[in-house]
Parts: C-alpha cells; sequence; structure tokens
C-alpha cells in the first residue's frame, strides 16, 4: 500500500475508533509498525491526527456548523458484515403497513435490502435510504425539512414545528455512537436534537448496534436505557453486556452471522 493511502486509512479508522494503538493500525494496513510510527509522525505533523504514547487518536474538528460524526462512506466499511446481519434481523421486526421511523445511519442504511419487499411506511432523515427505497420498493416514503449535511448524508431541522410533530411510528430504528449503562450516546448536539424529536414521535424504539459500540462512549446522552424496547446486536457481544440491557427491561436480539438461523431473543425478565 503506497503512503498516501495508508494516511487516508488510518485517518478514516481514527474518525471511527477515535484512539487506536501503532499495533491496531498495523494490523489494519498490514504494515510493518516502524511504517506505522512514521506514518503517525507525519499525520501529526500535519495537525491531522495526534500522536500519543503508543499509538494515535483522532484530533477534534474545529467547533461550527459541521457535525463530528464520522464520515458515511467511512463508517459503511466498518463491521460490515455485523451491520448486515443486524439489519436483517431488525427488518424482521416490521409488519406490511405499519409506520415507521429510520434514523440516518450506515447500520439503518443495511435495512435497504431487505426492505426491497416490504410495504411500509417510512419516515428517513437518511437521503441514501430514501433515494434507494423510493427508486426500488412499494415502501411510502416520507423526508423531514431541514439542512442536508453532506457528509454524513441526513437532513436535520433546526425547527422545532416540522413534519415530524405531526408524525406517528409504531416503531423507530436508530444507531448510536455508543450505548453503555448511562444509556443511548451520541457525541454531536446537533443529532441530539434532532434524534431526540424523531424518538418522541415512535412508541418503540429498536436500538441497532454492533458489539464495538458497547465500548464508546459519547459525551451527550440521547436517552436512558428504560426508553429503549430492544437493540439488536450481533454475536459478538459480551454476555455482560445482554445482561446490563436485560436488568434495564430491554429486549436483546442477537443477529446470526450468516442469515440461516432465526435470530435469538433474549427477553427481559
Amino acid at each position: 500500500m503506497l503512503e498516501r493511502q495508508r494516511h487516508k486509512e488510518i485517518i478514516r479508522a481514527l474518525a471511527e475508533e477515535k484512539v487506536m494503538t501503532v499495533g491496531d493500525i498495523a494490523g489494519l494496513l498490514s504494515a510493518s509498525e516502524a511504517t506505522v510510527r512514521r506514518d503517525i509522525r507525519a499525520l501529526d505533523s500535519a495537525n491531522q491526527i495526534r500522536k500519543i504514547r503508543g499509538g494515535a487518536e483522532a484530533v477534534a474538528p474545529a467547533m461550527g456548523d459541521t457535525i463530528t460524526a464520522p464520515l458515511f462512506e467511512h463508517s459503511q466499511l466498518v463491521n460490515a458484515d455485523k451491520k448486515r446481519a443486524i439489519a436483517r434481523a431488525a427488518v424482521e421486526l416490521c409488519d406490511d403497513g405499519e409506520p415507521i421511523i429510520i434514523n440516518g445511519g450506515t447500520t439503518t442504511y443495511m435495512m435497504v435490502e431487505f426492505l426491497m419487499s416490504k410495504k411500509l411506511q417510512i419516515l428517513t432523515n437518511s437521503f441514501p435510504i430514501a433515494e434507494q427505497l423510493v427508486r426500488k420498493s412499494e415502501n411510502r416514503i416520507i423526508l423531514p425539512g431541514g439542512e442536508v449535511y453532506r457528509e454524513q448524508q441526513i437532513v436535520l431541522s433546526p425547527f422545532d414545528a416540522d413534519i415530524v410533530q405531526n408524525h406517528y411510528a409504531s416503531k423507530m430504528f436508530l444507531g448510536a455512537f455508543g450505548l453503555g449503562k448511562q444509556g443511548l450516546m451520541e457525541a454531536d448536539p446537533l443529532l441530539i436534537q434532532a434524534e431526540g424529536k424523531l424518538i418522541g414521535q415512535a412508541e418503540k424504539l429498536i436500538v441497532m448496534v454492533d458489539s464495538s459500540k458497547f465500548k464508546s462512549r459519547g459525551s451527550l446522552i440521547l436517552c436512558p436505557l428504560v426508553r429503549i424496547d430492544t437493540v439488536v446486536t450481533d454475536e459478538a457481544v459480551e454476555a455482560s453486556h445482554v445482561a446490563l440491557l436485560n436488568n434495564a427491561g430491554v429486549n436483546v436480539i442477537i443477529a446470526p452471522a450468516d442469515g440461516t438461523a432465526n435470530a435469538e431473543l433474549h427477553a427481559a425478565a
């Protein structure tokens, strides 16, 4: 891999993971640790990442009217197989004719493939989800008004009074930056504001997160665990994390990687 390609991959990985060791980066790039250390020094000098002891961390972006979430294209490549399995299991929870909300994100985008044969009423703030389903399915698609954020490919409205307030959904499907005992977490106040409005219009909240998200911590709490009805995750989830959710009254669906078997349901006691 050329140096320029390695630098792009390091920046992309850190946008998702925030902090990585030299060994982790070397494994990702199939490069030597000596090469990775040189790359880290070069990117640190260019202020594109920050060199830390034993590795590197992402540089916090300047404050402004941008979202701090990773780029859609970059996030889409991370844990793609797990996200697809999670999406398949999530769509199995949908019944034809019911109104649902799908929040923008790379895990929820994976639902598109399995929604093609459905006939649902879908409110989504995701351009890619809406575009694919309008062209290739019989689902009814509704987009909220607002500003388009190109990097994350979502629409966010700064206004309290918009189409969302008049929309009811039996279920809302969304991903998250992180999930833990504090609840569902995000890293950007703009996302908190927009997603909070959507959550308020849904009867049941279905959270779709791969197992790595249980180790991520955002700086903002979107909602507590008691607001969540179901979490759909992958087979690598730790038993302690399943127990945490069940103890809070949250159902956990573990999506099989190959999709040949029914998802295993862990119902809360």
